[in-house]
């Protein structure tokens, strides 16, 4: 269930400077996956993966097992203006597994609700280290699908109704993003940017509008080329000041 509201005037963009990590993430998240790992979730039958017209796969919030918003979200009529990349700042794992996708998708569903009280997961895609996509806060993919409008959020404050935010399981400080990882998201930055019709340059890191270390001194240095990246798949040309 969803109401819709017309999307507020746009914000700009703004850096702060000062950078602060937030380990409690780290240790809620990693509890909930070590804990997810068992019980019914693991004898669950394999779901149909979704797709979101003729972009990367995605699986929707049915296909991981996510629980009901408290309330209904509110879909905004208005489309994003850009898009934020996330770090989930929890262990660089090696399990690749969809179902480690599918527990990490429910664990941040469950922090976000339990631990901070919102209606639902507060990020609106999340990408595995195994290149697995997830929709986040419900009606997301619906959305996207259709490149109208956009799902008020909850993973950065001050642009929760104007931005697309994307989760990149993983803590990208000192390390980067598998390889697998970094072409999923370009994937999904691609086919978010053309639905929306939003330029590369639009795809920016946590850091540029809170405070914080988010996405990580790493991930957040492969931006230039994550647009660069983007702009190649999608034939967008000319808009770093080159042909």
């Amino acid at each position: 269930m969803s109401a819709r509201a017309p999307a507020p005037a746009p914000a700009v963009p703004r850096r702060h400077p000062a950078l602060v990590h937030h380990p409690g993430r780290r240790a809620v998240l990693t509890c909930a996956l070590a804990l997810g790992s068992v019980g019914a979730w693991a004898a669950a039958a394999a779901p149909a993966r979704a797709s979101s017209g003729s972009g990367p796969e995605i699986f929707g919030c049915e296909e991981w097992g996510a629980l009901p918003p408290s309330e209904p979200v509110v879909v905004l009529a208005a489309p994003p203006q850009r898009i934020i990349v996330h770090h989930t700042a929890t262990a660089n794992v090696e399990d690749y597994s969809r179902q480690r996708a599918f527990a990490l998708a429910r664990a941040i569903q469950k922090h976000h609700m339990d631990t901070l009280g919102w209606i639902d997961t507060g990020q609106h895609f999340t990408v595995s280290r195994g290149a697995f996509v997830t929709e986040g806060r419900h009606e997301s993919l619906a959305e996207l699908s259709a490149g109208r409008g956009q799902v008020r959020s909850a993973h950065c404050v001050g642009q929760n109704n104007v931005a697309v935010g994307i989760e990149n399981e993983g803590t990208y400080t000192s390390a980067e993003p598998p390889a697998r990882q970094y072409e999923a998201l370009v994937g999904l930055c691609a086919h978010v940017c053309a639905q929306y019709g939003l330029p590369p340059s639009e795809i920016h890191g946590h850091r540029d509008f809170n405070s914080t270390a988010c996405p990580g001194d790493r991930l957040y240095a492969l931006l230039p080329q994550l647009r660069q990246d983007v702009a190649a798949l999608t034939g967008v040309q000319g808009w770093w000041g080159g042909n």
